[in-house]
């Protein structure tokens, strides 16, 4: 109770476009992309079995807007039981040529194939298509600094400013300060800029490992 009180003292986005546009735009892109989600858990899920018969998806608990955790969904990338060893903003730290990862996970991650089943998270309220990517949910809130806890006050996203300009080539104080400046200027133009860059950023491949230093977590694989 404590934590939500913190939270709430933060100022929220209030601009008819942060209050109700955006979850308008989230559920009618979520609704579009479902039939692919579909598709590609047939094909990918099939490449996954034939690869190592390991599960599909890969669950992990995460925290959501206003500090409430849930449970992010994604294309199995990693090997069964590999560490999945990450900086404290949840971004993955693997480096090219990782035994962690598959055959097929390489693929995935390089197209962000991987990213595609939180469009599930996006329909049930959980997520948006976009804003800052959602930490794990280990770290206690009273323990956040200033801006990890402002990021908090909006939904995570399935991609965000970090992504889309910097991908996985920013230090963790830098990330947690793209995210903050996303919080304050939350808009849509904004956001379909973030998007074109988000497309531009996965067609040329950019930073799909993690060059930028952290402090790791190691939570248990789910």
């Amino acid at each position: 109770m404590a934590n939500q009180a913190t939270l709430s003292t933060w100022k929220h986005p209030q601009t008819f476009y942060a209050r109700y546009g955006k979850r308008a735009l989230d559920v009618s892109a979520a609704l579009a992309v479902m039939p692919l989600l579909g598709v590609l858990t047939v094909g990918v899920g099939a490449a996954i079995k034939l690869d190592d018969g390991g599960p599909v998806f890969y669950r992990q608990e995460r925290w959501g807007r206003q500090g409430r955790p849930f449970r992010i969904f994604k294309f199995r990338s990693m090997s069964v039981g590999a560490p999945d060893i990450r900086n404290a903003d949840s971004s993955s730290v693997a480096s090219r040529g990782d035994a962690r990862v598959t055959r097929v996970g390489r693929v995935l991650r390089a197209t962000s194939i991987d990213e595609i089943p939180q469009f599930l998270n996006v329909l049930n309220g959980t997520m948006s298509l976009i804003g800052p990517r959602p930490n794990l949910a280990t770290k206690p809130l009273d323990r956040m600094g200033a801006d990890e806890r402002r990021r908090l006050t909006v939904r995570p996203g399935i991609t965000g400013y970090n992504q889309a300009f910097y991908r996985n080539s920013t230090t963790l104080p830098e990330r947690y300060a793209a995210d903050c400046y996303y919080v304050d200027h939350l808009s849509l133009g904004l956001d379909v800029r973030i998007v074109l860059k988000t497309i531009q950023t996965v067609l040329t491949g950019k930073s799909v490992y993690s060059d930028a230093k952290g402090s790791a977590e190691q939570p248990s694989p789910a």
